[in-house]
């Protein structure tokens, strides 16, 4: 794959951190947990991009089903994203890492002081060694659950703006899928996997399939839309199943794992 190193992004869905209960998937949590730790002590900044909140929410709750209108999407949200970060603080300590919780709004990104203020706070948590993690502020943003006007669509556009933020070297995307396949795996059985995407141009798009884990909101389209925005700032992206952390371990490797969208030179 021959990855460029140090900065890595990695977003994981609803669909990695839930089980089909919605309850939160403590096993994969953790293993997610010590493999960014262990990625960390390997000499590579961390950020993690994490969604679920909603999700997790709903279910502490004990709401029947997914909420589905906006006060309680923002409720469930606000207790989905305190289990989340109660969880993360949990399992990194146990290898001895920080974590630091970042919630982000459009205007955060939009308006060039918030932004720069956003800047020197992820900077300055990298520099101790702080592993920061990132979601959308939907307890209190409407546009990020349902809006036409949403900027980060399940935070796989989210991840992006975070790694063009950052000024990252890689975004790993994981899906609960394998990759970006030339046809929907789930639907055909002769599906063959694309290992390495140079450009992303109308004919990828059109391979883009529709929504993905019921759990989620997000699918290969959204992904495929961030991998665009990443790759347009040179940043690499790879897209690969979320039900295997470790394998960020051959990818920080440059072994080949998922689908690798090369970033474009600058």
């Amino acid at each position: 794959m021959s990855l460029k190193k140090n900065r890595i992004v990695v977003k994981v869905g609803t669909s990695t951190l839930t089980n089909d209960q919605g309850k939160s998937n403590l096993r994969r949590m953790e293993e997610l947990s010590m493999t960014l730790a262990d990625v960390q002590n390997m000499g590579y900044e961390v950020i993690l991009v994490s969604s679920g909140a909603i999700a997790v929410g709903a279910n502490k709750m004990r709401l029947p089903e997914r909420p589905t209108s906006m006060r309680m999407k923002q409720a469930a949200a606000a207790v989905g994203q305190c289990e989340n970060m109660f969880l993360y603080d949990k399992f990194f300590g146990y290898y001895d890492k920080t974590v630091a919780q970042i919630l982000l709004n459009a205007s955060d990104i939009e308006e060039e002081e918030k932004k720069e203020n956003l800047t020197n706070t992820f900077t300055a948590l990298l520099e101790n060694g702080v592993i920061p993690i990132v979601n959308e502020n939907d307890s209190v943003s409407y546009t990020e659950i349902e809006s036409a006007d949403r900027l980060f669509s399940d935070n796989d556009l989210l991840s992006a703006v975070v790694a063009v933020l950052t000024d990252a070297d890689t975004l790993v995307i994981f899906s609960d899928i394998d990759g970006f396949f030339d046809k929907d795996p789930r639907l055909y059985k002769d599906a063959k996997l694309i290992p390495v995407i140079e450009t992303i141009d109308e004919s990828v798009y059109h391979l883009a399939g529709g929504a993905g884990s019921r759990r989620g909101t997000g699918g290969m389209r959204t992904k495929l839309a961030a991998a665009d925005l990443a790759t347009a700032q040179g940043i690499d992206v790879v897209i690969t199943n979320g039900n295997n952390p470790r394998s960020l371990y051959e990818i920080v490797k440059g072994q080949p794992k998922g689908t690798l969208f090369r970033g474009r030179k600058r």
